[in-house]
């Protein structure tokens, strides 16, 4: 479990503060959005479009339809909503 959450603690690093935006390194980024939708266990095939809601906070479009809220929560915890 603590490898699990490692690993999540990297992901969220490189795509909160690593990606200042979208369209700089789009491939990169919606791979790491993937990986840290994954790892809260909810599935998307592969990201299709993200809309920047603010600082460390994303709207996550899949192209198998699923929509994902993905945010750093006050505890500063990464937390992964199904929209």
């Amino acid at each position: 479990m603590s490898q699990r959450i490692a690993i999540l603690a990297t992901i969220a690093t490189t795509i909160f503060c690593g990606a200042p935006s979208f369209a700089a390194d789009d491939a990169a980024f919606s791979k790491d959005l993937k990986a840290t939708i994954a790892l809260q266990g909810m599935t998307c095939d592969q990201v299709a479009d993200v809309k920047r809601n603010g600082d460390s906070d994303y709207i996550a479009s899949c192209k198998d339809g699923n929509r994902y809220h993905v945010f750093v929560n006050a505890q500063g915890r990464v937390v992964v909503q199904k929209v």
